[in-house]
């Protein structure tokens, strides 16, 4: 995904509820019982030729470079119940380096960039100024007659409250999504989308209880062969 400079998001933590006696912190809704926690990881699939371009995204395969440090990393995704992937070639193809069996979730689908897809921001400014100012300015408009950050943001809130989402669950998936994740779930500006750090392979954390979604920020570690500052 494409756009301004961005500050990367971080989460604290949930801390443990403290020795008998005392008032637990897991009252609080943020903190519900384990028992009655859903775990959502949000996964980055890995890089493609559009994430190194900065380009807008088609569906593509992920990178060989992509793929060997998916398998590295083989094993070390958290332990679930459910493993769902976006319908795109990359996050199918990252789940499977990853040895993880995925169920598709239609869901999990990137943003719609319309006629924009394949090409770089700086390809599309050069022949439609105006309509990437309106674009990076205004979360509701879609000048390239696809899907709006806003809409984005919607959809990924209303599938995140579905149902559909119980229970301990890795799901592969896009930058976009996660970014509409976030905003979700911190009840963020639209704004706030260009300044959510997510490169690929990054790892998010949701939890949900007895009240509101609550997010952990993390990043996988690569296989031992694999250097750690590699991005995938």
């Amino acid at each position: 995904m494409v756009g301004p400079r961005r500050a990367s998001v971080n989460a604290t933590a949930l801390r443990k509820s403290g020795p008998p006696g005392q008032v637990s912190r897991m009252s609080d809704p943020s903190h519900p019982s384990p028992r009655s926690v859903t775990r959502l990881f949000l996964l980055c699939h890995g890089a493609t030729a559009a994430t190194r371009m900065a380009a807008f995204p088609v569906d593509e395969a992920i990178e060989d470079k992509a793929s060997a440090v998916a398998a590295a990393m083989a094993g070390r995704s958290p332990a679930v119940a459910r493993v769902l992937t976006s319908p795109a070639t990359a996050a199918r193809q990252t789940a499977a380096a990853l040895g993880l069996t995925a169920e598709v979730e239609p869901g999990l689908r990137d943003c719609d960039y319309g006629r924009w897809a394949g090409r770089t921001l700086d390809e599309v400014s050069a022949v439609e100024p105006e309509a990437v100012f309106a674009w990076l300015s205004d979360p509701a408009a879609a000048p390239h007659g696809g899907e709006s950050i806003a809409a984005l943001a919607g959809r990924v809130g209303d599938w995140l409250d579905s149902e559909a989402v119980q229970g301990g669950v890795l799901a592969v998936t896009h930058a976009a999504v996660m970014r509409g994740a976030v905003i979700h779930v911190l009840g963020a500006p639209m704004q706030s989308f260009w300044r959510i750090d997510v490169p690929p392979l990054a790892l998010f954390e949701l939890r949900r209880g007895g009240g509101p979604w609550t997010l952990r920020a993390m990043k996988l570690r690569p296989g031992p062969d694999v250097s750690a500052d590699d991005d995938g």
